[in-house]
């Protein structure tokens, strides 16, 4: 089977192609990561990421004390807000995944679109 790109190529006019050309290739792991700090909902990945930030640090600060108690109750007292900022650090940041991923599925659609406006002329 041949490359889809190959494909879609094949089927367009010069004035498809430089709109296809102005939606680029897909972009990297690490532009897409850094591309969610833009746009209409930058600021709210902005304050999400610096929440994330904090729980990890203050987690990683009380697994520290967690690791120098003594004592079995010490231990507990920093042990489980170690182990709830650290998952909580975790999920915080797997709720950046599915924008990414939205923002994939945005990009095809757009190139689906061109491709179906060519079918129809």
């Amino acid at each position: 089977m041949r490359d889809i790109d190959a494909l879609i190529g094949d089927a367009l006019d010069q004035e498809e192609r430089d709109l296809l050309a102005r939606i680029g290739d897909e972009p990297g792991f690490v532009r897409q990561a850094f591309g969610l700090f833009g746009g209409p909902t930058g600021w709210a990945n902005i304050v999400l990421a610096v929440a994330q930030l904090v729980m990890f640090v203050g987690g990683i600060w009380a697994a520290w004390h967690f690791f120098e108690a003594a004592d079995p109750l010490t231990a507990l007292r920093w042990g489980l807000p170690a182990a709830t900022l650290l998952i909580m650090a975790m999920v915080t940041k797997m709720v950046f995944l599915p924008v990414m991923y939205t923002q994939q599925v945005m990009r095809e659609l757009k190139r689906f679109e061109v491709l179906m406006a060519s079918r129809k002329a």
